[in-house]
């Protein structure tokens, strides 16, 4: 068994973990760290995900980097051409040294003592065991189960003799050219599936149990197509990331305070894109309010423009069950279908299933706070990453990395250790996630909750987040300062 000491260790080699090893090489030169990620290689989702079509549901010049400027043509981009953009971040900021792949975390013990965290992970290429140590443990880990997509009970499926699949675990060897495709789901991977596959199958219909909302927004941004012209990337990129984070805030507030009217502006645009005649409210008018789950969107309004052209359909039913070439339908009706994806969700995971033990004690995630939507009430020298709900990912992302470092610099000026957050006083306490998508309701329970105030609310606002974790306090009634009760030799590891 190894061990090693680190200042930082950062768990995941996705989107949100080199952008925090990023970060510390930025704002935190003098701090050793170390990157444990899970699988063989950089990328995290866009590494894993490689189903057709592929994209990202954000822009790109909110979803990348603040310090990385996007420069590739689309503003929605395809999941390739993500996963070497944070590879290419990766090597420009020298963060590939410091990742140590196959290496799965299991659990982390906290010790008041030394002030340190103990990480037993396991190298998935041999089985080993390995420890390191660390000052500081930093989970940027996603939101979801990497080894496990979400599938319900298929009635009947052990009958079905065509080929059935997952998204989350795409076969290299599948291929769909003239196939009959069933997608079932209707959430942003369904979406995006049934256009990609329609380009090559004889024809794909997605069956949902119930509609959802689907935008179609450009694929390029105009804006940013002509700052380009006249401006370096450096310049141009904050104005049009800034400029998409006021509209899609613009767009939540709006959705939250006037959803009638939301409704009726989405449904005027779908209705723009289909056919004469298409039964809208049936397929894509939901019951549910704009924003109580995220909006789908469609690049140039490929779903709609499959749809128009006959390569794909929707069909709004249940599944009575699996017959050996397709599914029945609760309706009588029955799908033919050669391959039948099920693009049926996420498991929710926080913390990538890690166990966190402070002196000893199993920490609950139901029972902790979050503290600024990044740290634990009663967990020290602990921050996570949870990106928006309602805007990018990395976003967020990219301010914890940052209030991370601003920590690390406040603890090493007032020689203090430990920074630990603390519950808020009063004892209102609501579902951390705000969302109603299906993924989020089965897992809620099991997750960290938010309080009713600052600092232990999420408002799910990049622009005031802005102000309180780049240029609000450190020290306010949501966090304790302090110093180990023992004191110990460091043994730095030049990782």
């Amino acid at each position: 068994m190894t061990s090693d000491h680190v200042d930082v260790l950062i768990i995941g080699a996705g989107l949100s973990g080199i952008g925090a090893a990023c970060h510390l090489r930025r704002d935190c030169p003098g701090k050793t760290y170390a990157v444990l990620e899970a699988r063989d290689a950089v990328g995290g989702t866009w590494d894993l995900f490689r189903y057709p079509g592929i994209r990202s549901d954000s822009d790109m010049f909110t979803l990348g980097y603040s310090f990385k400027p996007w420069t590739a043509p689309k503003a929605i981009a395809d999941g390739e051409t993500i996963r070497e953009y944070v590879r290419d971040t990766a090597r420009e900021y020298d963060v590939q040294r410091h990742i140590r792949f196959n290496h799965r975390v299991l659990h982390a013990e906290w010790d008041s003592a030394t002030a340190r965290w103990s990480v037993h992970a396991q190298r998935t290429d041999t089985g080993e065991p390995v420890v390191w140590t660390c000052s500081f443990l930093f989970a940027c880990t996603g939101y979801y189960r990497y080894d496990e997509g979400y599938t319900p009970p298929l009635p009947g499926v052990d009958a079905y003799t065509g080929r059935l699949v997952h998204p989350q675990r795409w076969p290299d060897d599948l291929d769909h050219t003239g196939k009959r495709v069933v997608v079932i789901g209707s959430g942003a991977t369904a979406v995006t599936v049934v256009p990609a596959m329609a380009e090559r199958a004889a024809h794909v219909t997605m069956l949902q149990r119930s509609p959802t909302y689907v935008l179609a927004l450009p694929s390029r941004d105009r804006l940013a197509d002509a700052l380009r012209r006249v401006l370096p990337a450096k310049a141009a990129y904050p104005v049009v990331r800034w400029k998409n984070v006021l509209m899609s805030t613009v767009t939540f507030q709006l959705s939250r305070r006037a959803p009638r009217l939301v409704k009726r502006m989405l449904r005027r645009a779908t209705t723009g894109r289909l056919p004469v005649g298409y039964d809208v409210d049936r397929h894509f008018s939901p019951r549910y309010d704009p924003w109580d789950q995220r909006l789908c969107v469609a690049p140039d309004g490929d779903l709609f423009t499959a749809v128009g052209q006959g390569r794909a359909s929707v069909v709004t039913d249940t599944i009575d069950t699996f017959t050996p070439h397709g599914v029945r339908l609760t309706s009588g009706a029955e799908l033919p279908a050669d391959v039948v994806v099920t693009a049926t969700g996420l498991n929710l995971l926080a913390i990538g299933g890690l166990t966190l033990r402070v002196d000893g004690v199993e920490v609950d995630l139901a029972d902790t706070v979050a503290y600024k939507g990044m740290m634990l009430s009663g967990v020290p020298n602990f921050a996570l990453t949870l990106g928006y709900t309602n805007a990018s990912w990395t976003l967020k992302a990219d301010l914890v990395a940052g209030y991370v470092c601003r920590l690390l610099r406040h603890l090493d000026r007032t020689g203090q250790q430990v920074v630990t957050p603390l519950p808020p006083p009063d004892d209102e306490r609501v579902p951390l996630i705000d969302l109603r998508s299906s993924y989020v309701l089965r897992s809620v329970d099991a997750l960290p909750r938010q309080g009713a105030n600052a600092p232990w609310r999420l408002y799910q606002n990049y622009a005031r987040d802005v102000l309180l974790m780049r240029h609000g306090r450190l020290t306010d009634e949501g966090v304790r300062f302090s110093r180990a009760t023992r004191q110990e030799r460091s043994t730095r590891a030049e990782v």
